[in-house]
């Protein structure tokens, strides 16, 4: 029988999602504490790769087991015995068919900034000092809305059979975090933004990548044009003007302001 587990992960202890040998990795952990509850060796299948440090709140997994048990009572057991960084919110039985990473239909991910030092974000969130024009980076990010090759943002040596996604939602926005509404944290509006981008199917690094070069925009080192030629119509091959080139795009951010923070399908799971 085939379950799907609802969890979320800190991934500044981890080497990603994906195991990897002599890493810690947060499938790695999962695996282990499923096999030990349920007695069996058990595998599991997520959503999506997450790079190092990356975080992630309400990630999709599944796996298949054949032995009769309860998943309330093991979803509240498993908790007990997995790192801190780790936490299931649900184990749910699925439909035979369902597939964490080739049934989602859309990933959003979520990477946050700071202008000015804060103990309380910094965690989670990257200090950015240089001053950054935020309406000429959602003016750029326009440009990668839409079905693209996207092999300029793509880690090199990433082993995807294409390069091509299908953005749906790119743009920064300001916020106010708790502290700074609830007890009055020292601040002025605009300190606090985040990035939120959504597509059908990510590459390695792509967002990081995006996020990295959107901010040479909001800096003035890279014009608007000059980055909407960094994404490629989906036909871009060889003999295109605009070779791919990892290098032509910005340096990648860190990934510990990095979320994935929502999965989709299309159908009820």
């Amino acid at each position: 029988m085939r379950y799907i587990i609802k969890l979320s992960y800190d991934g500044s202890a981890f080497c990603g999602w994906q195991i990897q040998p002599n890493a810690p990795t947060v499938q790695e952990d999962l695996e282990k504490a499923l096999s030990t509850l349920l007695r069996t060796d058990i595998s599991v299948t997520g959503a999506g790769r997450t790079d190092t440090g990356v975080n992630a709140i309400g990630y999709i997994a599944h796996f298949d087991c054949d032995i009769p048990f309860d998943a309330t009572l093991i979803g509240y057991k498993i908790n007990a015995i997995l790192p801190h960084g780790i936490h299931v919110h649900s184990i749910e039985p699925a439909a035979p068919d369902f597939h964490a990473r080739f049934g989602a239909s859309r990933r959003e991910y979520t990477y946050f900034l700071h202008k000015k030092k804060d103990p309380f974000v910094e965690k989670y969130s990257l200090q950015y000092t240089f001053p950054i024009d935020v309406d000429l980076m959602n003016e750029a990010a326009k440009s990668l809305l839409g079905t693209h090759d996207f092999s300029c943002f793509e880690k090199v040596g990433a082993d995807n059979h294409t390069s091509i996604c299908t953005i749906t939602e790119a743009h920064w926005e300001t916020y106010v975090p708790t502290h700074v509404g609830i007890m009055g944290y020292a601040s002025e509006p605009g300190d606090y933004i985040y990035f939120r981008v959504a597509a059908d199917r990510f590459l390695r690094n792509m967002v990081r990548a995006i996020v990295g070069s959107l901010l040479e925009v909001g800096r003035g080192r890279r014009s608007i044009e000059d980055f909407r030629s960094l994404v490629l119509p989906p036909e871009t091959g060889l003999e295109a003007p605009h070779k791919p080139n990892r290098c032509r795009a910005g340096e990648s951010v860190p990934g510990h302001a990095l979320f994935l923070s929502e999965i989709d399908y299309p159908e009820s799971r």
